[in-house]
């Protein structure tokens, strides 16, 4: 786990990655960067695979024994604990909400299907998620992985126009990277403020 506190923290943040990549992903830096200030200690979970070096992601029964057996850590501060992750990540976190007793669950560029195999719902997941506890899911306007207008209902997504499943934007869209990121970081904050686990924006500021 890497560490970015809060001077004055109401809750932990965990955070875990994708499949494909690791805690150096645009989105979970972003998140890492701007939520110590608004009193959310934020904890960039890395999976045993990444970290024995291995190239590909196991079963999802080892992911979620990974992740579970870091959560007594998570919760040593005594603070409320969301769960959240990207992609895999967003997937553990959901998959194991009630099993942890998440204060709720962040879902970030949720894998909603394969790209391309609609038919292949991970909608069970999320719905599981958002049962156990508050759910927020954010997700790139292109994510191939699931498009906001493809989620059900009551678990529509905030959504990142343009981005793909990386939050990555074209470089001519608008708004532009830094802004998409801003939009993402500003809703995670408010979200987890209007929850009592941060601290309110204080008006005119981003993220």
């Amino acid at each position: 786990m890497t560490w970015h506190p809060a001077a004055r923290p109401r809750s932990v943040l965990a955070l875990g990655h994708g499949a494909g990549g690791g805690i150096e992903a645009r989105d979970l830096v972003a998140l890492a960067r701007a939520l110590p200030g608004r009193g959310v200690s934020v904890a960039l979970v890395e999976q045993p695979w990444r970290v024995a070096g291995k190239k590909l992601a196991p079963a999802p029964k080892t992911l979620d024994a990974g992740w579970t057996a870091l959560w007594p850590a998570l919760a040593a501060p005594g603070l409320p604990v969301v769960a959240g992750g990207r992609s895999a990540g967003a997937r553990v976190a959901c998959r194991t909400a009630k099993e942890t007793g998440a204060a709720a669950v962040l879902a970030l560029a949720f894998p909603l299907h394969p790209p391309g195999r609609p038919e292949r719902s991970r909608a069970g997941e999320l719905v599981a998620g958002g049962l156990a506890c508050p759910l927020l899911v954010v997700q790139g306007g292109n994510d191939p992985f699931g498009r906001p207008a493809e989620f059900p209902e009551g678990h529509k997504p905030v959504e990142v126009p343009h981005g793909d499943h990386g939050f990555k934007v074209p470089a001519r869209a608008e708004p532009g990277q830094e802004e998409a990121l801003d939009l993402l970081t500003g809703a995670v904050s408010d979200w987890l403020a209007g929850l009592g686990h941060a601290s309110a924006r204080p008006a005119g500021r981003k993220g």
